[in-house]
């Protein structure tokens, strides 16, 4: 499955006529008449091309920073609109090239299932404008004590404007040391614990900045992160009209979707189903680290 999404600017460009095709009219045989409204249309359309490019950079500004490059890792077990929801997003950057990142060549399951097929895997990207880490479930918990990974994202982050992570994504970015010290929101599951493990220090906030970093609760909240990095360096307009092309106005039907607003047996067995999922997995690759530290000792 092949991820193409259409740039919003770009096709209102294309609506509007920025990129229109010239206006077929009926002219004379003669040459030089045919010549002569041929260079006329020519310079009208360069006109209105001109005019339509002045609209644009009047209603959206220009960004504070160029961005070329936004990457997102992806891996087998990533949640799916963790990492969707700013690849639709960022998607809408002019210019921009937005690439799923992937641990290894061939295509990726997500938590869901859904195979996909990477744009390009982290052996091949050096550097990006914008990382973006999203979360999962085994998968997330497995790359964060995968070292390739780790090194990869310290690397990658040193030419970053910016760096983020969606749900227990902050688990995979927290392992990597750059979130030490700094407030960040994540997953709510252990959150306070998980994030103190890592040095950081956890604020319940839908999204969080500090410094270049942003981080997001639960799934949806990426998308909330993502708007607001757009917000933040490609103006208010940009990204309203983005929210407009998604008619994002959530409106849920119950209160939930946080521990705070959400009925406390629903909480309770939340929590131990997660407890379930999550704390094997954590343990067994706690042991195989324990084990690896021991073997280098022994040597």
């Amino acid at each position: 499955m092949k991820i193409m999404i259409c740039s919003l600017v770009g096709a209102a460009m294309l609506l509007t006529g920025c990129q229109k095709e010239p206006v077929k009219k009926e002219m004379h045989t003669n040459k030089n008449s045919v010549q002569k409204a041929s260079g006329k249309e020519q310079q009208q359309d360069a006109a209105d091309s001109g005019n339509h490019a002045l609209t644009m950079d009047a209603v959206f500004g220009k960004p504070k920073k160029e961005i070329r490059t936004i990457g997102i890792l992806v891996y087998d077990g990533v949640n799916d609109l963790d990492f969707m929801n700013p690849r639709y997003v960022f998607g809408q950057v002019v210019g921009a090239k937005v690439m799923l990142i992937a641990l290894k060549p061939g295509l990726f399951k997500t938590v869901s299932g859904i195979e996909i097929r990477p744009d390009t895997t982290i052996d091949e990207v050096q550097q990006l404008d914008i990382l973006i880490i999203p979360g999962g479930f085994k998968g997330t918990v497995e790359a964060a004590y995968n070292e390739k990974v780790l090194d990869w994202i310290r690397k990658v982050d040193q030419t970053t404007t910016y760096t983020g992570s969606v749900c227990t994504g902050a688990w995979i970015l927290g392992a990597t040391g750059l979130l030490k010290g700094r407030n960040v929101t994540t997953n709510w599951f252990d959150a306070t614990e998980k994030m103190a493990q890592y040095g950081a220090h956890f604020v319940q906030e839908r999204y969080t900045r500090d410094g270049k970093y942003w981080t997001s609760a639960g799934v949806t909240a990426g998308l909330d992160m993502s708007l607001a990095i757009l917000k933040d360096n490609w103006g208010s307009n940009y990204a309203q009209a983005v929210m407009l092309d998604l008619e994002y106005d959530p409106a849920p039907p119950i209160t939930g979707g946080t521990p705070g607003r959400t009925d406390p047996d629903v909480l309770q067995m939340m929590t131990e189903l997660y407890k379930a999922g999550f704390n094997p997995v954590i343990d067994s690759l706690e042991q195989r680290k324990k084990k690896g530290h021991a073997g280098k000792h022994s040597d």
